[in-house]
């Protein structure tokens, strides 16, 4: 999901390797040909309803850094995110019941990356809100990128399985799209504060390594 010319495209364009890592991983590749374990679907469907239970406080936190640094218009963006996680954990809550996976008895495997801990360290005042924003866009483009490549043309993706149309639609590609812009503005406005651009590099690198790890805790049975 690349766009024109701006800082999020270059750096998609510079770590090709790392993010094609995160979006074409065996697992959601796995998906995509019909062959993917249920077993380690239903890991991934519990340990990801745990994820946006903590993404809830993150993005709640990015809507306060836009509140005191940006304009209203970013605001509406961040808060359509904000108001589809209700219906995101309604979803997650309906698909557990459907797969048989008890979600109250759900805790972080030991395996599992250290999520909420990086997006709890994005609450630090410190953290500007141009790293934030940055940080946000990617999470929600490597799901998008990953679960729209499951429903492209020549796919297997398991009929029942709701999620890549889900996070692979056009209409959540578009909204993507909107937070790379958003994120793109924020990082040209800072072209002389390298501390704000490099903690954005970092987090959006940050990011990727998570998601990649994510999918490998899925995969595995630890």
């Amino acid at each position: 999901m690349e766009g024109d010319g701006g800082t999020a495209a270059a750096w998609m364009a510079t770590h090709r390797g790392m993010y094609e890592r995160a979006t074409r991983h065996p697992f959601t590749v796995s998906i995509r040909d019909g062959s993917v374990d249920l077993a380690a679907f239903k890991r991934w469907l519990g340990q990801d309803y745990m994820f946006v239970r903590e993404f809830v406080a993150f993005l709640a936190s990015v809507l306060l850094k836009c509140c005191k640094e940006s304009d209203s218009s970013d605001m509406e963006t961040i808060l359509g995110g904000l108001a589809s996680l209700s219906d995101e954990l309604s979803w997650f809550k309906k698909e557990a019941a459907k797969w048989s996976v008890d979600l109250a008895g759900i805790s972080p495997l030991s395996s599992t990356p250290s999520v909420p801990k990086f997006l709890q360290s994005l609450d630090d005042p410190e953290i500007s809100y141009s790293v934030a924003i940055t940080t946000f866009w990617i999470i929600e483009t490597v799901y998008q990128d990953s679960f729209a490549f499951c429903i492209e043309e020549g796919n297997k993706t398991p009929a029942e399985l709701g999620t890549c149309q889900r996070w692979g639609s056009p209409e959540f590609k578009q909204y993507c799209q909107s937070l790379q812009r958003i994120a793109d503005r924020c990082l040209a406005n800072a072209p002389h504060d390298v501390v704000v651009v490099k903690r954005a590099e970092e987090a959006f690198l940050g990011v990727l390594e998570l998601e990649i790890g994510f999918w490998d805790m899925s995969s595995s049975q630890s």
